[in-house]
């Protein structure tokens, strides 16, 4: 993290226009004119500030000298937006964001595989939604980790937070498989897993054009907003959060693509917010050959290569529809969520002549960032034969758009389960294990639930027997 920038934790990526102006009001007074977003959802502060000045703020805020924390990351913003799984609304991401109450020391990502503007697998814990409602496919890749492995079980929604901070806590034990980390979890907490019945599938979908005033389900609008430069103006965005007050919006989100996007804006004052934007002169409609790049905070070099290939896409008057650029100075691939990365490789001079940087071109497998399989494409190049090898990717992507049909897909590990059934009361989510009984209603152990008598009821909220629903829990076999 560059030792000039001060991250602001935004849990989600989601906050309300009152968070946001304290945050805002607190920039001011720390003199900055504006603030960034960043790759993981988060606010950032350019600048040196006294780290006593931001811990006496009532928002989390992160600098490179105190103990490392991570944002978590995820797709609220996409919801209703975007293709999405039917049940993961947004309503449900609140309340699942709601269980976190300690800022994770892991990069924790909570996504729905379904969109594609917020990344699947660029945390050390990854908890993709299924198709069973309130599961979850955790993948992992702790901090020691090689590879990416798949979690053997489904995870609750409801038990998410317990299970992220199982692991936190069990990293000083350097499990080593996603076997040990199961066996580690299952003895330290209770949960309402489900078995994995088939491995994760996540088809390819074009990335989607997320900026200006567009339509949305209920007679209203969503507004997606873009900085070239990543430099958003802290007068403009007060303002534009007491006109999400007016308009009784009460969430702001972040995207990955250091953007964000205002939702629910009333028909009735779209007339309103048209007008603020022209008021402001805010463009909303920058060409999509640069909204779909990914370019580091404050780096001055990446941003100017950013709109020399922009210009000469543009010159060229080609599409990049559905793609997406990143551009980095690393030559590490863990974190790379984008389609196409440009890799700066170190600069060099020779008794005083500054010998200028070369490029590397790498593309993700089927220019699907969600493989996590980059192939080199160019090794070495000059600036000036950039374009033209970016063009020629660009070309490739449409020549077999439509033939690609290799979805990402991983193996179930190898890990020895037993299959538990118990039966739980949909009304409270108490649980009536056969192994244990209801000792509160005289029920023996061994009583199978199937002979539990007919007028039985929940111990604790009363419901009737017919309420209850079979569940199934995993252990591993010992």
């Amino acid at each position: 993290m560059n030792d000039q920038l001060s991250r602001v934790i935004v849990k989600g990526g989601v906050l309300s226009p009152g968070e946001l102006k304290t945050i805002l009001e607190a920039a001011e007074g720390f003199g900055l004119k504006t603030v960034a977003f960043g790759s993981r959802q988060d606010i950032l502060f350019e600048g040196e500030i006294p780290e006593e000045e931001l811990e006496s703020q009532k928002f989390k805020t992160v600098t490179s000298a105190m103990n490392r924390v991570e944002n978590i990351v995820s797709s609220y913003v996409s919801s209703d937006l975007f293709p999405n799984t039917p049940w993961l609304t947004a309503d449900r991401y609140l309340y699942i964001l709601e269980q976190f109450e300690n800022t994770p020391r892991l990069k924790i990502n909570i996504v729905d595989p379904r969109q594609r503007l917020v990344p699947l697998f660029t945390a050390h814990l990854n908890f993709i939604a299924s198709e069973f409602d309130d599961y979850w496919y955790l993948y992992l890749r702790l901090p020691h980790w090689e590879s990416m492995q798949e979690y053997p079980v489904l995870i609750y929604s409801w038990d998410l937070a317990r299970v992220a901070q199982v692991i936190e806590n069990l990293l000083q034990e350097e499990p080593e498989t996603v076997s040990m980390v199961f066996d580690l979890v299952i003895d330290a907490v209770d949960l309402n897993s489900r078995t994995v019945d088939k491995p994760l599938q996540v088809d390819f979908r074009p990335f989607p054009y997320y900026e200006g005033m567009n339509r949305m389900a209920g007679d209203r609008y969503w507004l997606g907003l873009y900085w070239r430069n990543n430099k958003y103006d802290i007068r403009f965005l007060k303002e534009l959060c007491d006109l999400c007050a007016d308009s009784k919006i009460g969430k702001i989100s972040l995207t990955p693509f250091k953007s964000f996007i205002v939702k629910g804006i009333p028909a009735e004052a779209k007339l309103k917010w048209e007008k603020f934007l022209g008021m402001s002169g805010i463009n909303v409609r920058h060409s999509m050959l640069e909204l779909n790049w990914h370019v580091p905070v404050a780096n001055t070099n990446a941003l100017k290569l950013k709109n020399y290939l922009v210009d000469a896409f543009n010159a060229s008057d080609i599409s990049t529809y559905g793609l997406t650029f990143g551009i980095t100075d690393f030559t590490r691939r863990v974190a790379y969520f984008t389609s196409i990365v440009i890799e700066r490789n170190a600069t060099a001079s020779l008794e005083g002549i500054n010998i200028p940087p070369t490029f590397n071109i790498v593309y993700a497998r089927d220019f699907d960032p969600n493989t996590r399989d980059y192939i080199v494409y160019a090794l070495d190049i000059d600036r000036v034969k950039l374009p033209e090898l970016l063009m020629e990717l660009s070309r490739m992507y449409f020549e077999n758009l439509g033939i690609l049909k290799n979805p990402v897909t991983a193996e179930k590990p190898e890990v020895a389960t037993t299959k538990i059934t118990v039966h739980q009361c949909s009304l409270c989510q108490t649980i009536y294990d056969s192994n244990y009984g209801d000792a509160t209603q005289g029920i023996a152990p061994g009583t199978l639930f199937t002979d539990l008598p007919e007028d039985y009821s929940c111990s604790l909220c009363e419901g009737n027997k017919e309420n209850y629903t079979a569940v199934s829990h995993y252990k591993a076999v010992t």
